[in-house]
């Protein structure tokens, strides 16, 4: 029998950007401390509107956003404004809160936006922001691995280590391979999630298409993925499992009281919580919590 259970994502949409979330999906909230996945799709138009997700807040958790094509600019409430390109990195750290927008310069993005729930330590921390615009690459047979969280290391033990913060034990890369294969050591004690981009890929000996996430439990000591195209872009993410969390619109805590508070202090507009962003797109309100509705 497989050691890799599949599941299928949902298809969504924000302000200019067409997307299929893979992570969180039923049964399934987080893998490691990855507990969100958000694949943006090519355009369905020729001319498509440019991405625009005015401010809007965050706690306990890292926004990492990884482009494919395109470019955007972030905004936050720190006073960061940074520009991403494809092959670039974008880490927002919310601990005990932040506020951010994103603009797409032009149209056509596609790319990939995770958070990482962020351990009891540093969720409520203070918030931060960095940006990388060089990361290690490790040379793969298949092809080439950007690290961009953690560590990744190969069959032959070598490794490329990201310089991008992260809390927790966990490793974030973007796999571009050929038709051939790869089969990387599996570090002890953390689970995979397994994410193509362009092609299937099999991962060992199960098929996961466009559009799934193959997720590997703690365990098994290798990975052995087999693409089905070339140029294949695949996202391998992974870590030790995380404590449970409580996951609701952009919040992450650990129960309902917490989401109600920061729920209530961005609907009062508390700058001392979240800040201020300076930004012409309009901010967003947050859809009432179900346990608060009457």
């Amino acid at each position: 029998m497989s050691n890799v259970l599949v599941s299928s994502g949902r298809t969504a949409s924000l302000p200019g950007v067409r997307v299929v979330r893979v992570l969180p999906v039923k049964g399934r909230r987080t893998i490691g401390p990855w507990c969100f996945v958000d694949q943006m799709l090519p355009p369905e138009v020729e001319e498509p509107d440019p991405m625009e997700i005015g401010p809007h807040p965050h706690i306990g958790l890292q926004t990492v956003t990884w482009l494919f094509e395109g470019e955007a600019v972030h905004g936050d409430s720190l006073g960061t404004e940074q520009t991403i390109r494809p092959g670039q990195l974008n880490l927002m750290t919310a601990g005990r809160g932040i506020a951010h927008a994103e603009l797409g310069l032009g149209a056509g993005l596609r790319g990939v936006q995770m958070w990482v729930a962020q351990p009891e330590e540093t969720r409520h921390g203070a918030p931060a922001f960095e940006h990388h615009a060089d990361l290690p690459v490790l040379d793969l047979a298949a092809g080439p691995a950007t690290v961009f969280v953690g560590t990744l290391r190969d069959a032959d033990d070598a490794s490329q280590t990201s310089p991008a913060r992260h809390d927790t034990p966990s490793v974030g890369a973007e796999l571009r391979l050929g038709t051939g294969s790869v089969t990387l050591p599996a570090e002890d004690g953390f689970e995979y999630a397994v994410v193509p981009t362009d092609h299937p890929v099999e991962v060992n000996s199960e098929l996961v298409a466009v559009g799934e996430l193959g997720y590997i439990a703690p365990g098994d000591d290798h990975l052995h993925l087999q693409s089905t195209g070339e140029n294949n872009r695949i996202m391998l993410l992974g870590g030790e499992p995380i404590e449970t969390i409580s996951m609701w619109w952009n919040f992450v805590a650990r129960n309902h009281d917490e989401i109600t508070e920061a729920f209530e202090a961005w609907q009062a507009h508390d700058t001392d919580r979240f800040g201020t962003v300076p930004s012409d797109l309009e901010r967003m309100d947050a859809p009432t919590p179900p346990w608060l509705r009457g």
